[in-house]
């Protein structure tokens, strides 16, 4: 008679039955196996973001040569190594600030919902951030090939991880389920 009554999604599966694998932003179910479909996702994002980056940074630099222009000859090339020196130091900045907070969400992953939310927070956010950014790209382009610097370091971090955080919340959340549901704290 077990057989005909269907399992409520919210109970926990029987030992033995297989545990549906949740989907993750950019990645789908492809980083359970990490076959040729992850690292396919995982270069196009790659590319995408090399893409982005080439041109946020050849903005940034029309944009500090329109205020390169406006400073004296004598002070250009003085503020150009300025900028050069900032750049420098914002690039190993980022690259560490970015290693150090992933390294913390590794020690707290998402699961995957968290995960989603998460994702649609940030989509949510965007368009006001975009907004906000023009106004101060003005107020930031003296400095701005520093704060390029900072987000290239970022990402570059961001790219080269080898496990996404999201991706260890998923897999505990898979390994949780499958081992069945947890005892209860005082029973």
């Amino acid at each position: 008679m077990s057989g005909i009554a269907s399992r409520a999604s919210s109970e926990a599966p029987a030992p033995g039955d297989s545990v549906p694998v949740p989907a993750l932003p950019r990645l789908g179910r492809t980083w359970y196996r990490r076959g040729a479909p992850y690292w396919l996702r995982r270069a196009r994002t790659a590319v995408f973001a090399v893409l982005a980056m080439t041109l946020f940074s050849l903005f940034v630099l029309g944009l500090y040569e329109g205020v390169r222009d406006l400073l004296p000859s004598a002070a250009r090339e003085v503020w150009d190594g300025v900028q050069v020196a900032a750049s420098a130091v914002a690039l190993v900045w980022g690259g560490v600030a970015q290693r150090r907070e992933h390294r913390e969400a590794l020690l707290d992953p998402p699961d995957p919902d968290r995960a989603l939310r998460a994702r649609r927070d940030h989509e949510r956010r965007v368009p006001g951030r975009i907004a906000l950014g023009r106004g101060l790209v003005l107020l930031a382009a003296p400095v701005m090939p520093a704060i390029a610097a900072h987000v290239v370091g970022r990402l570059a971090v961001r790219l080269t991880v080898r496990e996404y955080p999201s991706e260890v919340g998923a897999r505990r959340r898979l390994e949780a389920q499958a081992a069945g549901p947890a005892p209860r704290k005082g029973a």
